[in-house]
C-alpha cells in the first residue's frame, strides 16, 4: 500500500449528504454542522469561502475545497455578505432568527438547495457525517481547508459530479457516496503533491532510506518489526536508519509503527465485524489485551469503546 493509498484507504461515503446549491447574488450561509469532512466544488460562478481565522478563498468553476469540521466555517457570493441562512448539525437550515427554511429552499426532486435555482453561482457540495466515514488517518493528516484550482487538480470529476447529483436511478445514493470517494481521492492526491503541508511521512516515503521501511509497515503491519529489522529493509546501519527516520517523518520508527497499527485497527473496529482477537493479530499484537492497552494509552478508550462510538452506541 503507497502512501497515498494508506492515507485515503479509510474514506468510505455511506449515506453522505450531496447537494447541488445554486444561488443569485446577494447570498451568504454559515455551516456550522460540525462535520468531520465537507467537500465543496464550485460548478459555476463565484464563491467566498471565509473560516473564523480570517481565512478567505475565492472559487472559481472547477475548483475544490476539502473543509475539516468541527469549525465554522462561511461561503457566500461576496464576502462582504452577512450570512442568512445557518447549516446545524443534520444538515438543518434555519435563519437568523432560528427558524426553520429547508422547506423554502430545496426542491428534492433535483437535490438543488439555493435561493434561486437557475442562478449565477452554483456549487457541488458533499458532507461525510461521521468521523467513521472519513478515516483518522486523514483527518490528522489534512489541514483545516484545503483549495485547489481548477488546473491543480481532476476537476473533470466536476461534470460527472454535477449531472450524478441531480439524477435519481436505481443505487443512486451508493453511486453519489462512490462518486464523493473519488472526488475526495483526486483533491488529496493533487494536495499532496503540490503543498508542503503535507504529512512528513509523506514525503519521506520517496527518500531511499525511509521510503522502504514505510512500505513494509504499511503493507505489512502484522510482522513483528524492530529497528533493526526496518533498518535492513533500508540496506542500512540500524543507528542510521533511526536517525535519518526520525529526521524526516517526526518521530522514531517504532512510534510511528504503533500509530500505524493503531489505526488500521481503528478502521477495522469501526468496518468490520471483525473481533478484537482478530484485530490485534492483523497488527502485529499478539493478544486482544496488548492491543486493548496499547489503544487505551493511545486514543483513550479501548478497541471496544471505539466501535461502539463509531457506531453510534
Amino acid at each position: 500500500m503507497d502512501s497515498v493509498s494508506g492515507l485515503v484507504h479509510g474514506a468510505r461515503a455511506d449515506g453522505a449528504f450531496l447537494l447541488r446549491s445554486a444561488f443569485s447574488p446577494p447570498w451568504s450561509f454559515r455551516v456550522r454542522d460540525e462535520a468531520p469532512l465537507s467537500v465543496a466544488v464550485c460548478v459555476a460562478g463565484t464563491a467566498w469561502l471565509t473560516t473564523d481565522d480570517g481565512g478567505t478563498w475565492r472559487l472559481g468553476p472547477g475548483d475544490v475545497a476539502l473543509l475539516r469540521g468541527p469549525d465554522a466555517y462561511t461561503v457566500s457570493g461576496d464576502p462582504g455578505v452577512p450570512p442568512t441562512i445557518f447549516v446545524e448539525p443534520g444538515q438543518r437550515c434555519v435563519d437568523a432568527a432560528g427558524r426553520p427554511v429547508t422547506d423554502d429552499l430545496l426542491d428534492p426532486g433535483s437535490r438543488t438547495w439555493g435561493n434561486d435555482h437557475e442562478g449565477r453561482d452554483v456549487l457541488v457540495t458533499g458532507t461525510y457525517a461521521t468521523t467513521a466515514a472519513v478515516g483518522d488517518r486523514l483527518l490528522k493528516a489534512l489541514p483545516p481547508v484545503v483549495v485547489l484550482a481548477r488546473d491543480g487538480w481532476s476537476a473533470d470529476l466536476v461534470d460527472l459530479l454535477c449531472a450524478e447529483v441531480q439524477r435519481d436511478a436505481p443505487g443512486q445514493d451508493v453511486f453519489l457516496d462512490r462518486l464523493l470517494d473519488l472526488v475526495v481521492l483526486a483533491a488529496v492526491r493533487a494536495w499532496l503533491a503540490s503543498d508542503d503541508r503535507a504529512p512528513a511521512w509523506h514525503r519521506a516515503a520517496g527518500d531511499r532510506v525511509v521510503g522502504p521501511a514505510l512500505t513494509a509497515v504499511h503493507e505489512r503491519p502484522d510482522e513483528p518489526w524492530t529497528v533493526a529489522s526496518l533498518a535492513a529493509e533500508s540496506g542500512v546501519s540500524r543507528a542510521a536508519f533511526a536517525r535519518r527516520f526520525t529526521e524526516l517523518v517526526g518521530e522514531p520508527p517504532l512510534q510511528y509503527l504503533t500509530s500505524w497499527r493503531l489505526a488500521v485497527a481503528a478502521d477495522l473496529l469501526e468496518r468490520t465485524d471483525a473481533t478484537v482477537e482478530s484485530v490485534a493479530r492483523r497488527v502485529g499484537y499478539g493478544s486482544p489485551f496488548a492491543l486493548s492497552a496499547a489503544f487505551t494509552r493511545v486514543r483513550g478508550v479501548s478497541p471496544t469503546a471505539h466501535r461502539a462510538r463509531a457506531r453510534g452506541g
